[in-house]
This record gives structure tokens, C-alpha cells and sequence, in this order.
């Protein structure tokens, strides 16, 4: 009887041993990811679309499926905040590796006037082969930055014509879905972006 009964206390213990042991590892895997970026999923709407990439072919969000999207509004003659974004989504790209092809950036300009296919190819080409141009018309444009809640106006143009843009400077990330994901800002730094990117492409 005494043994019966020290086997049925064995036999409690290792069950118990048994389901704390599937409790830690459900509870790990139900843990939400430490991202370095904003969370937004579920508050943009879905990466859609239909515009003109720098190499004049028309293009819609249906491209881009399969790979991680950042999205980003700026224009080429900006002086100081395009530039260095993309210049740190240049290093983010770099510290990827091999993985990098299965990263776009779109940069979607808000000066469509000045830049035209040929203005942008060689503004993005200057970052990457993973950095793609978009522009579309006044009226497309404002359609798809209200859709992001992105803001823009363009300055009045000096006797010269020339004029500023100022624009949002958030980067929008999308998966492979094209659900949105993350926000990166200007102030974000290339390892902490790479670091989420990299999360995103483990359950992609």
C-alpha cells in the first residue's frame, strides 16, 4: 500500500513538474515582441496604392507583396531630414545582409512637379538597390497622404522658382501582408530599426 502510494505522489509530481514546465513555454511564446520601433498594427490602414515607379512603369501595393515595405514621403530637393532618413534606412539595409532583398523602401515624393521618373531614379539609386521612387499626380498624391495621415504643403517659389516642401518625416513599415506594422521616426537609429526588421522577417 505504501508503495502504491509513494508511485501516485511520483506520478502527481511529474505531471505537475510536467505542465508548469508547458505553462513557461506557452507563456514565453504568447509574449508580445520587444520592439524598438512604435507598435502601430491595426491603426493604418493596409499598404494600397497605384502610382509610378522611377523606371516609369506603373505599380500598385501588389508589387511589393512578399516583402517588407517601409514607406516614406519626401522629395529630392529636400535639404536635410530626406537625406539622412534614408540615409539611415541605407545603414539599416547594410546591417542586414543577405536579407536586405527582402526589404523596399519606397520613397513616395510630394513634389511631383520637380520630380519627375528620371529626377527620382537617380535620387534613390544614390541609397540602394532596395530604394524605390514613386510619384502620381497632385490629386493621388493627397489621396494617399491623407490615407497615412501624412501632412505636406509646398512653400510659395522665389523669383528663381525655387520653393521648400514640408512634409511628415515618419517611416511606415509593412509585412509581407502589407498589414502595417511599425513606425519609424527621425530619430530612430539604424540598429534599433534593423532590429525590428529582422523580428518582422522571422514571421514573414
Amino acid at each position: 500500500m505504501m508503495l502504491k502510494r509513494l508511485k501516485t505522489i511520483h506520478l502527481r509530481r511529474g505531471l505537475a513538474m510536467a505542465s508548469l514546465a508547458l505553462f513557461a513555454i506557452l507563456a514565453a511564446c504568447s509574449q508580445p515582441k520587444h520592439w524598438a520601433l512604435q507598435d502601430i498594427k491595426g491603426l493604418i490602414p493596409q499598404l494600397k496604392f497605384n502610382l509610378t515607379d522611377d523606371a516609369g512603369q506603373n505599380v500598385s501595393a501588389a508589387n511589393y507583396r512578399g516583402k517588407i515595405v517601409l514607406l516614406y514621403f519626401g522629395y529630392t530637393h529636400c535639404p536635410d531630414v530626406c537625406p539622412t532618413t534614408l540615409g539611415t534606412l541605407a545603414l539599416t539595409l547594410h546591417n542586414l545582409g543577405a536579407d536586405a532583398d527582402k526589404v523596399r523602401v519606397l520613397f513616395v515624393s510630394v513634389d511631383p512637379k520637380r520630380d519627375t521618373t528620371a529626377v527620382l531614379k537617380q535620387y534613390v539609386n544614390a541609397f540602394g538597390p532596395q530604394f524605390v521612387g514613386l510619384r502620381g499626380s497632385d490629386d493621388e498624391m493627397e489621396g494617399l497622404a491623407k490615407r497615412y495621415r501624412v501632412a505636406y504643403s509646398r512653400d510659395k517659389p522665389d523669383s528663381q522658382g525655387n520653393y521648400t516642401v514640408t512634409h511628415s518625416s515618419a517611416v511606415f513599415i509593412f509585412d509581407g501582408e502589407g498589414k502595417s506594422r511599425l513606425l519609424s521616426l527621425s530619430s530612430s537609429k539604424a540598429g534599433d530599426i534593423a532590429h525590428d526588421l529582422k523580428l518582422l522577417l522571422a514571421s514573414n
